[in-house]
């Protein structure tokens, strides 16, 4: 039942992004794009959920369950920063990694089966992997508006100004403040998952997870830094 889940979550993903960039090629906007990533949000919820009483702890137990829970953070940040930004054409862009994300999880022997119940989760851990992961979603999608920008800036030069695309892509100024929103975000998110990593338990594998957040954290800490000095 978990699968279908994910792979219903897949198609509608799929379907609003194909869909997405074909009504854009004609020169439309389409509303469904948002209609379709709801469903697909859903759709995730309800894979995420199952999961999650499978395991008795936060669906991060394999690579298939943590690839489905960076798919679903990226679908809830599309859906709090696109369409009240008027940045909605970012769907279109983010549906491909989303689809990437759930196929690769999808393939067989990535996610386990049958989960077994884990015992003794310890909530340390659990918040540092939660929102380590969540922010990585929130930095996955300042990326996506990073090449919407690189596409808008190639538009610029080239002289593509009646293209349907040119048409659709938000104002520069639009995608610059939502980048800096969600790599803010995305370091806040981190910060947390960080100080949890400090009171979490050391073992072998949680200390090379624990490492790994916090150098992306200095490189995005480092990033907006540089960002914030040149201004």
């Amino acid at each position: 039942m978990d699968r279908w889940f994910l792979i219903v979550a897949t198609l509608l993903a799929a379907f609003g992004g194909g869909w997405g960039m074909i009504s854009v090629h004609r020169g439309k906007r389409s509303p469904w794009t948002v209609v379709w990533m709801i469903g697909a949000f859903l759709c995730q919820l309800g894979f995420l959920s199952i999961r999650g009483k499978m395991n008795a702890a936060c669906p991060l137990m394999d690579t298939g369950e943590i690839l489905a829970y960076l798919a679903w953070s990226v679908t809830l940040f599309y859906l709090l920063v696109g369409p009240p930004y008027r940045i909605s054409l970012l769907g279109v862009f983010s549906a491909p990694v989303i689809v990437i994300f759930q196929a690769i999880a999808l393939i067989p022997g990535i996610l386990t089966p049958n989960p077994v119940e884990k015992i003794g989760t310890n909530p340390w851990h659990e918040t540092h992997s939660a929102m380590s992961v969540l922010s990585y979603g929130a930095l996955a999608l300042a990326a996506v508006a990073g090449v919407m920008f690189l596409v808008l800036d190639r538009q610029l030069k080239e002289r593509h100004l009646k293209s349907g695309l040119f048409r659709n892509l938000p104002p520069v100024r639009e995608l610059l403040v939502s980048m800096e929103r969600l790599l803010w975000l995305g370091v806040g998110l981190l910060t947390v998952g960080i100080v949890a990593g400090f009171l979490m338990p050391r073992t072998t594998s949680a200390w090379g997870h624990f490492i790994a957040a916090v150098v992306v954290w200095l490189a995005y800490l480092a990033l907006l830094g540089v960002k914030k000095f040149a201004e």
